[in-house]
């Protein structure tokens, strides 16, 4: 069964939103490095890496359905934070966004009855639960650390153990 024009539509935009996803935890992960957090910076480079694998994964899947993945521009990422502080809760809000994002894609895919999307995207609604999760655990141990980040620093290399 082919895909809806308009689902086929949404999902190439959910393709621009994960690889600009990626460019701002890029982008994170650069501010990081520079500030001399290098384990921050690792751990968004790796956010970074995941988000791109999450659009490649659409880019594959829409084929598949005989859709058709027509690529958008990808805007520019915030290249600055005030503070780490603040770019960790960006990156909390940002998920929230990709999780409401890929909940009306879900809801799309429903109301069409189109059950290989339903089944192909409950991996997408299982991951943002993940992601969401992740960086609330992120900001909250951001926010314990106040200024001193060598402590988050600490709880990151903690993490990857």
């Amino acid at each position: 069964m082919a895909i809806s024009a308009q689902l086929n539509a949404k999902l190439n935009e959910q393709i621009t939103n994960e690889f600009f996803a990626s460019q701002t935890y890029l982008s994170m992960s650069c501010m990081f490095e520079e500030l001399g957090l290098r384990n921050l910076s690792k751990m968004f480079r790796t956010q970074s890496d995941e988000e791109r694998g999450h659009a490649l994964k659409i880019l594959d899947y829409i084929p598949t359905v005989e859709g058709k993945v027509k690529l958008a521009p990808i805007p520019a990422p915030q290249e600055t934070w005030e503070s780490v502080l603040a770019a960790i809760e960006a990156s909390l809000e940002h998920e929230r966004k990709v999780t409401s994002q890929v909940h009306e894609l879900m809801a799309l895919a429903i109301k069409e009855s189109d059950y290989a999307t339903q089944s192909f995207l409950k991996w997408y609604v299982d991951e943002q639960v993940e992601e969401v999760d992740s960086q609330q655990q992120l900001v909250q141990v951001a926010k314990m650390a106040g200024h001193h980040m060598i402590m988050l620093e600490a709880y990151i290399i903690h993490l990857n153990k």
